[in-house]
């Protein structure tokens, strides 16, 4: 499939999910998924912007004080320790020169990492409703609003997994077109291999993604439709359609998309399983992984150049057998 000949993608992630003894207690989060088995696929950045601005090892813990949408970092031991700058500034350092990674794990519940629900005090020292995003982590994703980032204990869960995975490897497919001059002809071909994909995550998005594209061929508009500008629009609309997370319903939908190509080739028994066997997916009894092996099977068997080339088939290595657990 496409994807699995681009090189390994970079992801940054908090330091401590590595392994190093980072954290204000002198000690580490390793996270045995990333440190162990997504480390084979993709080459990791570690950051730990708490040392990064002169924080030490082990120090006195800091926390998220004041309003919720802009807190402030500040310590909880000496009150006028406030770092809410220094991660600030650190953050848009490190987003500008962290250019060319196409995903961030963040440590969850920290005060300069954390990317959602982080304790957020109000001055008499309660915790207000809600919370809010680490310093560090909000100044970071201002700068780079379509980038995946997730949370590492999210990634525990294999829907949200397998849908962190598919985003970066689709972040990644896209920055080799960005860097070297987007033109029309690569958004046409880009958006036909996503079709499936798409329409497995959010299927209105798929159809007004197809328009976006579509105006784009009108003879009225190409003179003025400039493919740099329209590539960022529709990449930063793509992103947002891919971190729904597809459903057993959408899956199922395109999976009889698939078993469609196949009617004319595949005899009566045949057609049979693969109804079966989706039908099976459909309730829950089997993973994805069941009815789409046997689907792929068939296409390798009745090849067609257009599901050829589909993201949706393998959009992550096989090997990470995300597909077995949803």
């Amino acid at each position: 499939m496409p994807n699995e000949a681009i090189a390994k993608p970079k992801i940054a992630i908090s330091a401590c999910l590595m392994g190093a003894e980072v954290r204000f207690n002198g000690g580490h989060k390793q996270s045995p998924l990333c440190s162990r088995t997504l480390v084979e696929y993709f080459d990791f950045v570690p950051v730990c912007p708490e040392v990064a601005i002169g924080l030490g090892v082990p120090r006195e813990p800091i926390r998220l004080v004041g309003n919720p949408a802009r807190p402030d970092a500040v310590g909880t031991v000496k009150r006028d320790l406030d770092v809410t700058q220094p991660l600030v500034d650190y953050g848009q350092q490190m987003a500008a020169e962290l250019d060319d990674i196409c995903g961030y794990i963040f440590m969850q519940k920290s005060p300069s990492c954390g990317l959602e629900r982080v304790k957020v005090y109000d001055h008499n020292g309660v915790p207000q409703d809600g919370g809010g995003r680490g310093v560090y982590a909000q100044a970071f994703c201002e700068r780079h609003p379509d980038l995946p980032v997730e949370e590492d204990g999210r990634l525990n869960d294999p829907v949200l997994r397998e849908n962190f995975l598919t985003r970066v490897f689709a972040y990644a497919a896209w920055q080799p077109l960005r860097r070297r001059g987007l033109t029309r002809r690569d958004l046409i071909e880009f958006h036909s291999r996503y079709k499936y994909l798409l329409m497995a995550h959010n299927p209105e998005q798929y159809k007004a993604l197809g328009n976006m594209l579509g105006n784009m061929g009108n003879m009225g508009n190409m003179g003025k439709a400039d493919p740099a500008e329209l590539g960022q629009r529709y990449f930063s609309a793509l992103m947002a359609a891919l971190k729904k997370c597809a459903t057993r319903r959408t899956h199922t939908n395109v999976l009889q998309h698939l078993s469609g190509y196949l009617k004319r080739a595949i005899d009566a028994d045949d057609k049979q399983e693969v109804q079966h066997l989706i039908g099976q997916y459909r309730l829950g009894i089997v993973p994805l992984v069941v009815p789409l092996t046997l689907l792929k099977h068939h296409l390798r068997q009745h090849p067609d150049p257009y599901l050829a080339q589909q993201v949706y088939l393998q959009p992550h290595p096989e090997n990470l057998s995300l597909r077995n657990a949803i």
